[in-house]
């Protein structure tokens, strides 16, 4: 897998990710913990992608 589609399939996820934590937060009796999780996700691919785009 070349950087260019690994760094595709990242911004893939990081919005799919984005999208469930909207949904979940609209969502009344949502579970807190599983967003902070989400979030987390999240956030470790953000994280990744900028390490990646710098590289």
């Amino acid at each position: 897998m070349s950087l260019g589609s690994h760094l595709q399939e990242l911004r893939k996820k990081h919005q799919s990710l984005s999208e469930a934590v909207e949904e979940a937060q609209r969502q009344p009796g949502s579970d807190d913990l599983a967003i902070a999780e989400m979030k987390k996700q999240k956030l470790r691919i953000k994280e990744e992608i900028a390490r990646l785009s710098q590289s």
